[in-house]
């Protein structure tokens, strides 16, 4: 047997400033299946993670309810940690990034990064609150568009025209925490020098650490060039304050992923054989693996790398990027009630089930998942109740009934016993590979061996024949032992039926080499249902339930403005010829992509039949994957003049419609339509 590995594991940390819901599950789970696959082999893993407990939003949000910033992330995080408990997710650490091991690691980093020489410092010009006293980042400005004088926009984009400026450009700027006049201010501030890795990340990031497709978009922006990384903020702010540097704080990412760090720091205090050197030194043997979902790609593949490296530690082993969850095909959503908060969940369904569905779709890709909520009951069911469960079911009756409950030795069916200890190592490298839904696919193909044959032996009907007592007792003993071996194969993913059939089999906790072995003359315990059916209502309720949380959501936080019914009247009237005299066309969208430095944008390429047009649109909080929406048709103004923005040119625009947020639309045509046509 070869020697155990040594293996860190992170999911990416979940700020403390609101509840997990089941996109976020779908993270923590996909990591603690394969924590779990690889304890299961004999090796030495360790899955460390804790609260984002950093930054303005945190520090806003707690003066609001009246408490202390320190008392809010408490409160989140017993929050999360319950939710992740009970959704089987069993983390060795969960630690906040507001924690002395992390403020000595940030520091520590910093210093080593300044001292050689790659912290630069420049005076930067922003809006400055003078009645709350703070800077203000772009999303706590709103004003007037400066290009199509829509009120309450953003400091940084325009909702309703999808212009991009600087929020000095903003008309009537206000302060969206106080309401006050902001004025401009200087400041220091500090900035890592990203540029000077340039050589070092274009190596790493093709290197196998990353996905093809992600090393691809890193290549993007490393040839766009790197830009430096302004890594500070000015006090107020909820952080760690800058050693030497009075009233400056590091900005929420310079220490966050650090936070990975400070926690396996934290669980070395606890568990002596754990050495932090050996994990996180420069020569270390031990394997790093972060799961991060495509949003964060940019600090935990370019920022995280480049400052481990400056600062004389290893770098990650791989960084496993996972894609977006859609609900029935759409985003998340709370009008429709599959915005679905984690504890919701929890209140209707058994963890169980959602791990099994997350895992039979999982992918090692950074392809988006869609939880189909009747492609769900309906896979359950089939699968967890009636294959898996359904062998145990049909078989310990027999046993009890005919034999005390002792498994008899022998092997009715050494062909089919072979097959399933064959099948082993493939699934095990589908699950070492991340590839979760190949390895669902071959056991719960060996789930259907076992079925078909004990279906074909038909114990029900042997046990009402004279002298073949001692047959159904050989068939349903290998039943049982088959039903076993299912368990240990899917014992990363379904922890809690593995712990109860474990009861059942009146076994130890199996490990994966137990698949080599079958029982004989063994004693089984009572047999109880280990798995129940879904119930349809159940997901209606849970869906229900859903809509109830919005509607108290909205009663404690009304809209601010850009809510479904709004109050502000109607523009000015225009004459139909000014109407009439916009060339809207049918286009083609053939590339959809993130716009890098902006928050709101996507860079959509268009065909309109006899050209190529480049549009930006402020929709991306509406199509996180932009890539879906590649090969849609949709409506286009040919006839807007190009506007110059600082991301490019903009040559005309696309219609959407909605209230804004996630709920943004692109208005498409009927089936039929070809790009270029014009619509009248």
């Amino acid at each position: 047997m070869s020697e155990a590995r040594k293996i860190l594991v992170t999911s990416a940390l979940p700020y403390a400033n609101g509840s997990i819901h089941l996109g976020h599950m779908l993270e923590y789970i996909q990591t603690d299946m394969w924590v779990r696959f690889q304890k299961l082999r004999g090796n030495q893993c360790v899955y460390v993670c804790a609260d984002d407990a950093h930054g303005s939003a945190i520090m806003l949000r707690a003066e609001k309810e009246g408490i202390s910033a320190e008392q809010l992330i408490a409160n989140v995080k017993a929050e999360h940690t319950a939710d992740f408990a009970d959704f089987l997710v069993d983390f060795d650490n969960y630690h906040s990034t507001h924690a002395e091991e992390n403020r000595e690691l940030s520091s520590a980093i910093y210093l080593k990064l300044r001292d050689a020489g790659h912290i630069a410092t420049r005076a930067v010009t922003q809006y400055f609150d003078p009645e709350k006293g703070m800077f203000l980042a772009d999303r706590f400005i709103k004003g007037t568009c400066p290009k199509c004088a829509a009120e309450d926009q953003y400091g940084d984009n325009c909702e309703k025209c999808g212009a991009t400026y600087e929020p000095t450009e903003l008309k009537n700027p206000r302060s969206a925490i106080s309401g006050a006049v902001p004025v401009l201010k200087e400041s220091k501030h500090f900035f890592f020098k990203l540029p000077d890795f340039e050589a070092m990340l274009k190596s790493w990031t093709r290197s196998g650490t990353l996905q093809d497709a992600v090393a691809n978009k890193i290549a993007e922006w490393l040839d766009g060039g790197l830009q430096e990384w302004d890594i500070s903020r000015d006090a107020p702010y909820f952080g760690f304050e800058i050693p030497d540097e009075p009233g400056k704080y590091f900005y929420v990412w310079l220490d966050a992923p650090i936070g990975y760090m400070a926690s396996f720091k934290n669980l070395c205090a606890k568990r002596p054989e754990l050495d932090f050197d050996a994990f996180w030194a420069k020569d270390s043997t031990a394997e790093l693996y972060h799961f991060i979902g495509k949003d964060i790609v940019n600090f935990h593949a370019l920022f995280w790398p480049a400052m481990l490296e400056g600062a004389g530690f290893r770098k990650p082993s791989g960084v496993n990027v996972h894609g977006y969850l859609t609900v029935n095909g759409q985003k998340m959503s709370k009008s429709r009630g599959t915005f679905i908060k984690a504890r919701t969940y929890l209140d209707h369904l058994n963890p169980e089930y959602l791990r099994y569905y997350y895992a039979a779709k999982l992918g090692r890709g950074v392809d988006d998942l869609d939880l189909n909520l009747e492609d769900f009951v309906q896979k359950v069911n089939s699968d967890l109740v009636g294959k898996v469960v359904n062998i145990a079911s049909r078989c310990a009756g027999f046993i009890h009934k005919g034999n005390a409950g002792v498994l008899v030795a022998g092997n009715a069916a050494p062909e089919l016993t072979e097959a399933f200890q064959a099948a082993a190592p493939s699934i095990a490298e589908a699950y070492e590979a991340r590839d979760f839904s190949r390895a669902m696919r071959e056991v719960m193909a060996l789930a259907d061996r076992a079925n078909a044959w004990i279906a074909d032996k038909a114990p029900w009907v042997l046990a009402k024949q004279d002298g073949k007592q001692a047959e159904v007792q050989a068939v349903c003993a290998l039943g049982v032992n088959l039903f076993r071996q299912l368990v240990i194969l899917l014992k990363p993913v379904l922890p809690n039926l593995a712990s109860a059939a474990e009861a059942f089999l009146n076994v130890a906790p199996l490990t994966w080499d137990d698949h080599q072995s079958l029982l004989a003359n063994h004693q089984l315990n009572p047999f109880n249902p280990l798995l129940t059916r879904i119930e349809p209502a159940k997901i209606e309720a849970m869906i229900e339930a859903s809509k109830e949380d919005l509607a108290a959501t909205e009663a404690s936080n009304p809209p601010q403005g850009n809510g479904e019914l709004s109050k502000e009247p109607l523009a000015a009237e225009i004459a139909f010829d000014t109407f009439a005299a916009v060339d809207l066309r049918i286009a083609l969208i053939e590339k959809a992509e993130f716009v890098e430095g902006a928050d709101k944008l996507l860079r959509l390429t268009l065909d309109i039949g006899d050209a190529k047009r480049n549009v930006f649109s402020g929709i991306k909080s509406a199509y996180p994957d932009p890539s879906k929406l590649e090969g849609r048709l949709t409506l286009y103004v040919a006839n807007l003049a190009a506007r110059k923005m600082k991301f490019g040119v903009s040559e005309g625009m696309v219609l959407a419609a909605g209230p804004g947020g996630e709920d943004i639309y692109l208005l498409s045509p009927d089936n039929g339509a070809k790009p270029g046509q014009r619509v009248k």
